[in-house]
């Protein structure tokens, strides 16, 4: 049997994204209901956000976004809060043991020209991050390594260990 053939979909997308952990604030106004909860993007762009969530918000509504960027090595001094306005693109159910969460993807609407250019430095700059990962056969993590003693200093405290015992 021949394998088959699969055929690559067109990328839609006009912004690169990047694969990214980073903290965000959705507000959301409703049906006269407001409220907010905290979660945890999956992907970002300059162009919008993919995320979980725990509330189920209908497609097309408007939400407020804040987003907390990391500095970049050489770049901004401290983390940055991007707020914006967002509107919701897909809200889909996902089947978990127990639990209601929700896939939400959200589109930028009025950002700030200067706020899309720190989205965009921020994608190059996780994107980049990744092929260096991907280069040296490691995993891209989105935090320094930890700090760690040198070997001899290990040594010593093994040994010590060793002895007291």
């Amino acid at each position: 049997m021949p394998p088959k053939r699969t055929r690559r979909k067109a990328e839609r997308r006009n912004r690169p994204r990047a694969d990214a952990r980073l903290s965000m604030r959705v507000e959301k106004s409703h049906e006269g209901e407001t409220g907010h909860f905290v979660t945890e993007s999956q992907n970002i762009s300059a162009s919008g956000v993919y995320c979980t969530s725990t509330h189920y918000l209908p497609p097309l509504s408007k939400v407020a976004l804040t987003i907390v960027l990391p500095k970049l090595p050489g770049g901004r001094a401290a983390k940055d809060l991007v707020k914006c306005e967002g509107i919701v693109v897909r809200c889909e159910p996902v089947a978990r043991k127990g639990e209601k969460r929700y896939e939400l993807a959200c589109m930028f609407s009025g950002l700030a020209e200067k706020r899309g250019a720190m989205l965009d430095d921020y994608v190059a700059w996780r994107n980049l991050q990744a092929l260096r990962a991907a280069a040296n056969g490691t995993r891209a993590t989105r935090r320094p390594a930890a700090r760690t003693r040198p070997k001899a200093a290990k040594k010593k405290t093994t040994a010590r260990r060793r002895v007291a015992r």
